[in-house]
């Protein structure tokens, strides 16, 4: 008899790093469940790669979620702030850029728990990433344990201790090029994902904001052609 996968929620952003933590939690054998969020972000062309992405992977549930993060403001990401260009990665560790969106990864992580407990899953997966990343506070490891501890204290589900909620971060301390390269072994297609600011309208990526910048440098290091339109 074969025995059934494990459920995992998998936050899917429709960009680069979220692709390959899809394709892990396949590899680890999880049945995935997509959950992505039409936020007010400037890049909507993203969704429409979560989608391609979910298509390709044969995915049968995929949940995108609108929340108004636009209305609250506060990020270049959901107003017509100026996205910053051309920056070095020491500007991009200096201090937290005006491409924060307060709040996000949290509210993504209360609507993943939310579905979880739902669905009766035990995990949730998340592309955050400290090694290659413009200062976000919410992509701390620090971040990531005290939000799971706050969801067995928050569900029914771990305080009943039914399911205990496990966030999981595979790429938490990996670089952009090593993501790649795990990406490329897993069969990921990279010209189904989206990682630029500031794209045009017809999507395609700006190649100098701090995302596309990190993005290209991996592929460098990696030896690899990103395969995604420029501009």
């Amino acid at each position: 008899m074969m025995q059934k996968k494990p459920k995992a929620v998998v936050l899917l952003s429709g960009g680069l790093d979220s692709a390959t933590v899809l394709a892990m939690a396949m590899g680890e054998g999880y049945e995935c469940c997509c959950l992505s969020f039409a936020y007010g972000q400037r890049q909507q062309v993203e969704l429409e790669r979560a989608k391609a992405n979910v298509a390709r992977q044969g995915i049968e549930k995929h949940l995108i979620l609108r929340l108004d993060l636009d209305a609250i403001g506060g990020s270049a990401l959901t107003t017509d702030a100026a996205v910053p260009k051309g920056r070095s990665q020491t500007e991009m560790n200096a201090s937290i850029p005006i491409t924060y969106v307060p709040g996000r990864n949290t509210i993504f992580l209360s609507y993943a728990m939310a579905w979880a407990e739902v669905l009766g899953a035990g995990d949730v997966f998340i592309g955050v990433n400290v090694m290659d990343y413009s200062g976000y506070p919410d992509c701390r490891p620090e971040f990531l344990e005290a939000f799971e501890r706050v969801a067995n204290l928050a569900t029914r589900a771990g305080v009943e201790g039914e399911t205990r909620l496990r966030v999981h971060a595979p790429l938490l301390k990996m670089t952009k090029k090593e993501i790649i390269e795990k990406g490329f072994e897993l069969g990921v297609d990279y010209g189904l994902t989206h990682s630029c600011y500031d794209p045009d309208g017809q999507g395609r990526a700006c190649g100098s904001c701090d995302s596309c910048l990190l993005r290209l440098k991996g592929f460098a290091e990696a030896g690899r052609v990103d395969p995604v339109e420029y501009q």
